[in-house]
């Protein structure tokens, strides 16, 4: 066999061969990095679930993933996943298929919980103001079907902004490479200590590791909801509005944070926004002291804390600035 030939200055010379890192060193560390791994999703996959889903008047269902939080049958998983379903059944992680009912879900944060009709492992949650960009994420689901699916990443982004099906904004978005696919929606992402950091939602097509999970935090609140009253209650004032920008000169006359607000424009009968005048034509550029640059903002300050609690709400009309005392309350009804 001939040795490998290199030029210099001419001559033909054996190449010398750059060093090799012996294989045994890397091993300790992918060792621990795998037995992280494992240990995670054994503790997590007993508490994942297949969600199987029927519409009435449609034929064919669809699936998605979710996972128990509680030893008592109650279980995570996106609001798009059971939305509107007629029926619902869970595949266990044993392979048992058993009934499901909805308890409630809130498409404003794509998150719903179901009630299984057996007692499985509750996954341990985390919490998801303590997770550190970088961390390992490993996601368990059932994309296309596939059962407990395993897939693993870092923790790309925090503090991201997703918009739900609804049109509403969903703050502290987690962002991670971990792989999802169709299925995957409504599963588990947890950390190297096998908590749940986040739930599954939704993939940028066509990029690929682009993936985001609903904050864990954010979904304790909401499952404590929706199992309480079977619905999120959010302050409301009544008034149908869109983005509108400002006239500099305006901004810069009254002093304004932002060059945008929120335009009304209807106002719905018996509301607070009638009762406490505002009129169609108004622009909303504040609300309780905080600055309104848009719809998305105005959703932001009507949590249900601000149900029943007088607030100035700051408008343009006809170019002059207006303070004016809203009342925020609960949305009646259909």
């Amino acid at each position: 066999m001939q040795p490998e030939l290199r030029l210099v200055a001419g001559d033909a010379q054996p190449a010398t061969p750059l060093p090799v890192a012996p294989a045994d060193d890397d091993r300790p560390l992918l060792d621990a990095y795998s037995e992280a791994v494992v240990g995670a999703v054994e503790r997590v996959s007993p508490s994942v679930v297949k969600i199987e889903v029927e519409h009435r008047g449609r034929r064919g269902g669809g699936a998605g993933s979710g996972f128990a939080f509680t030893n008592d049958g109650f279980a995570l998983t996106n609001s798009h996943v059971v939305h509107g379903a007629s029926s619902l059944s869970a595949v266990l992680a044993d392979g048992r298929h058993v009934p499901a009912t909805l308890v409630g879900d809130d498409p404003d944060t794509d998150l719903a919980v179901v009630r299984l009709s057996a007692a499985i492992p509750a996954a341990a949650l985390g919490e998801s103001a303590k997770v550190r960009v970088g961390q390992v994420a490993i996601a368990i689901g059932n994309p296309f079907g596939f059962h407990a699916t395993v897939t693993t990443g870092v923790v790309s982004a925090l503090g991201r902004s997703l918009r739900a099906q609804s049109g509403r904004l969903i703050d502290d978005v987690l962002q991670t490479d971990a792989s999802l696919n169709p299925g995957n929606s409504g599963g588990p992402l947890v950390d190297s200590r096998g908590e749940v950091i986040g739930v599954n939602t939704a993939m940028i097509l066509p990029a690929q590791g682009i993936c985001f999970a609903i904050a864990i935090d954010l979904a304790k609140f909401v499952a404590t909801s929706l199992i309480r009253d079977g619905r999120i209650i959010r302050g409301w004032i009544g008034v149908g509005g869109q983005n509108a920008r400002l006239r500099r000169p305006l901004v810069r006359r009254h002093g304004l944070e932002r060059e945008s607000g929120v335009l009304v424009l209807s106002i719905e009968h018996g509301s607070p926004a009638e009762r406490t005048g505002l009129r169609e034509g108004d622009i909303i550029v504040g609300l309780a002291g905080q600055p309104v640059a848009g719809v998305d903002d105005l959703h932001r300050l009507l949590s249900g804390r601000a149900i029943g609690t007088s607030m100035p709400i700051a408008v343009l009309r006809n170019s002059e600035h207006v303070t004016l005392e809203v009342e925020p309350a609960t949305r009646p009804p259909g």
